[in-house]
């Protein structure tokens, strides 16, 4: 029997969704005694502006990471507020999500991801970075819906 604890892997982009998948994540994590990973994968499109762009001037891209970094610090602690007994380790990796999502989760034992993200489209059940998570990870996915994906429900033609 393997006795190392269970890896979740949680993407968080800064979305509702995101935040419904790492809840659901904190309470899989606590039921099974995991470890939770939580990963922002970001690019130069969905970074926060740093503190230190100006007009005419644009930082290096070390200042772009430390503004993601900062946001996803601030939505890992608002998110895990009372779950301080479990290990919780929230880091940003520059590339795409659906790539840098399918590295994170190679030794995972569970990848969660909120149905719809930041980039999703109206109607969509599946966002498409969760579509291609699921037909694609190394490990089970759960995809959580959370109040806002079931208003997608009602512009999807019926059966």
């Amino acid at each position: 029997m393997d006795s190392r604890a269970q890896v979740i892997v949680v993407s968080h982009d800064g979305s509702r969704a995101a935040d419904a998948a790492f809840r659901w994540a904190l309470a899989q994590a606590r039921a099974v005694s995991g470890k939770l990973r939580v990963v922002r994968a970001w690019t130069m499109k969905s970074a926060p502006r740093p503190r230190t762009q100006t007009i005419g001037y644009v930082p290096p891209i070390e200042d772009f990471e430390e503004a993601v970094v900062e946001a996803l610090s601030a939505d890992c602690a608002r998110i895990s507020a009372g779950y301080d007994d479990l290990d919780i380790a929230c880091s940003a990796v520059r590339g795409p999500a659906v790539n840098k999502l399918l590295e994170a989760a190679a030794d995972a034992d569970l990848l969660v991801v909120g149905a719809r993200g930041l980039g999703g489209f109206r109607g969509l059940a599946l966002g498409s970075v969760s579509d291609q998570l699921v037909r694609h990870s190394p490990c089970p996915v759960v995809v959580v819906r959370d109040a806002h994906s079931a208003e997608t429900d009602r512009t999807l033609p019926p059966e």
